[in-house]
């Protein structure tokens, strides 16, 4: 899966890139098709980076309280 996602990245993306900076249209491309391969790296790693990973994200996107 590991796999299968990063080649997903880079042809998705690399395609995406070439329509963007070519003047074509990208808005016939759901928002799914660029999250798609990012799963799959995801279900690629191990358990405990997978939970690593959750970890990182929600100490990211966290909003913490203002200390004073």
């Amino acid at each position: 899966m590991l796999a299968v996602g990063i080649m997903g990245v880079l042809v998705m993306y690399g395609g995406f890139l070439y329509l963007f900076f070519s003047g074509r249209s990208t808005a016939a491309l759901p928002w799914f098709f660029l999250i798609s391969p990012w799963i799959c790296i995801y279900f690629g790693l191990s358990q405990k980076q997978q939970i690593a990973t959750i970890n990182w994200f929600i100490q990211k996107f966290s909003f913490k309280k203002a200390q004073k």
